[in-house]
């Protein structure tokens, strides 16, 4: 089997879900009684849907996953991973304003993780490009998180890895 990354790092909005969680949609959020996560004006807020797949596909390869967002709603994005039971998957959250090289600086010093292990899905090409030049693997998001995006990212990171 090709060789899989030792991280698996996502942007949140955009990438997990359809909205800027600063912008978009009103916190606090919270659970309805029938599990629907609803913002502080009764909107249905919903993950792309194939995102718990993906990350339990993460889970499944043995890949420890983390959150790189720059959203200065950062009590709200926290309160979605929660709510949408996805805090469970991700070991490492970096949430906050400014640059992602920041955030993967952080990452790589509380994981010991080499940038040229680590895999990054995100929807803004100012990230990705910014990124790419740690020696990440990008992975543009386009239309959110899927399972096809999935796989053509771990045939990029294979590619990178074979490469001398």
């Amino acid at each position: 089997m090709a060789r899989v990354p030792e991280l698996a790092v996502f942007d949140l909005d955009y990438t997990l879900w359809p909205f800027w969680v600063d912008t978009h949609v009103n916190p606090p959020f919270h659970k309805s009684s029938d599990g629907t996560v609803l913002d502080s004006r009764g909107q249905t807020i919903r993950l792309y849907p194939e995102v718990p797949e993906v990350l339990e596909r993460f889970r499944s390869l043995g890949v420890p996953v983390a959150a790189a967002s720059r959203t200065g709603e950062i009590k709200g994005a926290k309160q979605l991973l929660e709510l949408f039971d996805l805090v469970r998957y991700f070991v490492h959250q970096e949430i906050y304003p400014g640059s992602k090289v920041t955030h993967f600086e952080r990452l790589q010093q509380k994981t010991g993780v080499s940038f040229s292990q680590m895999i990054f899905f995100d929807d803004e090409m100012r990230n990705i490009v910014d990124v790419s030049k740690l020696g990440v693997t990008c992975i543009h998001v386009q239309n959110g998180m899927s399972l096809q995006t999935l796989t053509q990212g771990l045939e990029s990171f294979a590619k990178a890895q074979a490469r001398p």
